[in-house]
């Protein structure tokens, strides 16, 4: 569908504007698919994020700032997400011994299941929304990434 049709409106300064509100409501409608996706598996889009974070580095541990440091969207109280992840009993926490401030988070067997099912259904629902061909995901890719520096 298009933006005008929308937002119900065809007035923009330049293609620009258009174009940055455009991002901005993709974005959000592609967030909601994936978050509706993931529901039936018990995990929201941010603890998605943490256990493919987690599943990258597994066998090893991983520090809660250097999880952080990885995440999609930085807003995220990483803390109380893996305060989630550890109730679900899909991660583990324990403390360094060296610095007791320091915490780690490693993914439980569930975690490992969880996340490969969830990855299968989110790479499904990216391949039925996104209806671009390889090379055009690549231009996208490239502008992205051009238009953020």
């Amino acid at each position: 569908m298009k933006l005008d049709e929308v937002i119900k409106s065809n007035r923009f300064a330049n293609e620009k504007h258009k174009a940055s509100l455009n991002m901005l409501y993709t974005a959000y409608w592609f967030k909601d698919k994936l978050i509706a996706a993931l529901k039936p598996h018990g995990i929201t889009i941010e603890q998605h994020n943490v256990l493919r974070i987690l599943k990258g580095s597994h066998p090893t541990e991983m520090r809660v700032k250097d999880i952080l440091s990885r995440m999609v969207e930085k807003s995220s109280n990483v803390p109380r997400i893996i305060d989630k992840l550890v109730e679900k009993k899909l991660a583990e926490r324990s403390v360094s011994e060296k610095d007791k401030r320091e915490t780690y988070v490693t993914l439980t067997e569930k975690g490992i299941a969880t996340i490969e099912k969830a990855r299968k259904t989110v790479d499904q629902v990216t391949d039925e929304l996104l209806m671009i061909n390889e090379g055009e995901a690549a231009q996208l890719n490239d502008l992205l990434e051009k238009m953020r520096g």
